[in-house]
């Protein structure tokens, strides 16, 4: 009987025990910052290395897919009249973009590398052929006008050149010779005369199995938060494009991989050779990616606002106070010159005028809106869609007769959605590390689970003791009554 009765509280006391020391584990994250702090030990860019082996050739498909705006109203549009432009494509590319020269710097706290891209055509993912014929407007020669429209003699020299080649406001190229390059008969002309000018153009022009310039990125050996982050590019920590200190900052990573452990509050920080600046992006929902939990961040519309919305993008207004209108960003200083001006998708996002001055815009930020789905535990992308359009500037230039009577205008060109989902073999390995981390993290709940079945069976158990001692004096009380009676 008192063994039994030892029994029996002990098991009561066990489950204060392990109630108590579940709790003390879930308040102080024992077994979440111990499985924390194994994750940044392993991710880090170093041989050998899952992480390493994913950063530097990574499995999960990307695809390129370019839009075009074809335009249908060209004689109209030069006699003053709104643009009528209708979408093309997607032309679609498979990207394949490998880390090369890799080498390890400074006791394996930084890693140098360039990265190549080299598109191939995926005619079954594609609505059209390379050869399919685009009207739009004609770069290189919008490009020469606005560079000489100040100097009248050469600008009337210019104009003659134009017209003897029958060069207008708009021109017609095959898709493959828009993207990737074409010889044009004004920059070859003007060539003669000015040798280092470039006859060919093309908007990915010279990028096609090239790279952008070498890269250093910190490997997170010294911080877990700076894993794959850019500390310099082409040789500088900053770029000399911009008027601020803060808008030529080089910050975040490239956008292919993430520090782990991210946070819902956090700032995600982008750097893009493509827009020529960094950006940041927030935390906008939970979604899930094949099963797998993720956070999505999106870069809000104070990115790209103009300095009156926003006056830490002063800096992006070229020359000095000449601020576009919010949503647009002018990249000519970094693009030779040309009257380049970047924006969202069909000016999503961007003031109401651009969409309203061509017809054929319709922005919707499912099909236009940047967006990035990282595993909060592993850092790992799983989902992301980069989505950028290229615009021209576009003006009458009265030396200039192939203007006509066009409005001024930011008139879109094309719009890329360059795109990535990850494959179902790296999907595997994170849901697997995800599961063992949901494990480890919920040990102390399991161990508050058996405290409390413990308690249960305790309180059970001295309930059905006692009930037959109650039974017991119940009956004496009665016969003691009949018996009185009696």
């Amino acid at each position: 009987m008192f063994l039994k009765s030892c029994c029996v509280y002990s098991c009561g006391l066990l489950s204060i025990v392990l109630l108590v020391v579940a709790i003390a584990l879930v308040v102080l994250q024992v077994f979440q910052n111990t499985l924390y702090s194994r994750i940044k030990e392993e991710i880090v860019l170093r041989n050998g290395t899952d992480a390493f082996n994913a950063w530097k050739d990574p499995p999960p498909p990307v695809y390129m897919q370019f839009y075009f705006f074809n335009v249908t109203n060209p004689s109209e549009v030069l006699n003053g009249e709104r643009p009528a432009v209708f979408e093309l494509g997607p032309y679609t590319y498979r990207e394949y973009r490998p880390m090369e020269q890799v080498s390890f710097h400074e006791n394996d706290t930084k890693v140098s590398a360039v990265n190549p891209k080299t598109y191939v055509f995926e005619p079954k993912m594609s609505r059209g052929t390379e050869d399919d014929l685009i009207r739009t407007v004609n770069i290189p020669a919008v490009t020469v006008m606005e560079k000489f429209k100040e100097h009248h003699t050469i600008s009337g020299l210019i104009s003659a050149i134009m017209k003897s080649q029958n060069e207008e406001l708009f021109t017609t190229h095959t898709v493959g010779e828009l993207l990737w390059g074409y010889a044009d008969s004004l920059l070859s002309t003007l060539k003669k005369f000015v040798p280092e000018i470039e006859e060919h153009f093309g908007l990915f022009y010279k990028m096609n199995a090239t790279d952008d310039g070498e890269y250093f990125f910190f490997t997170g050996k010294d911080n877990y938060k700076d894993f794959s982050r850019v500390a310099e590019w082409r040789g500088e920590s900053s770029l000399t494009w911009w008027t601020t200190n803060e808008c030529n900052m080089i910050n975040g990573t490239i956008a292919s991989t993430f520090h782990p452990i991210v946070e819902k509050n956090e700032v995600i920080y982008i750097f893009s050779s493509d827009l020529c600046r960094s950006l940041y992006a927030l935390f906008e929902k939970e979604v899930n990616v094949m099963g797998i939990p993720a956070y999505r961040f999106v870069p809000p519309r104070e990115v790209f606002a103009n300095a009156t919305e926003n006056p830490a993008n002063e800096g992006f207004c070229v020359p000095p106070g000449n601020c576009l209108a919010s949503g647009l960003l002018n990249v000519s200083v970094c693009k030779q010159d040309a009257p380049i001006i970047l924006s969202s998708p069909h000016f999503y996002q961007a003031d109401e005028k651009f969409a309203n001055d061509i017809f054929g815009m319709n922005p919707k930020k499912e099909h236009h809106e940047t967006s990035i789905d990282i595993n909060p535990l592993t850092g790992i992308l799983l989902r992301a869609a980069k989505r950028m359009q290229v615009n021209v500037f576009l003006e009458k230039i009265s030396v200039f007769s192939q203007t006509g009577n066009v409005r001024t205008l930011v008139f879109p060109v094309m719009y890329l959605n360059e795109s990535v989902v990850i494959d179902e073999e790296s999907a595997k390995k994170v849901q697997a590390v995800v599961n063992k981390g949901n494990l480890v993290i919920n040990i102390p709940f399991l161990l508050m689970g058996v405290a409390i079945v413990l308690g249960v069976v305790f309180v059970v158990i001295i309930c059905r003791q006692r009930v037959p001692q109650v039974s017991s004096y119940f009956n004496m009380t009665i016969t003691r009554l009949l018996l009185n009676v009696s």
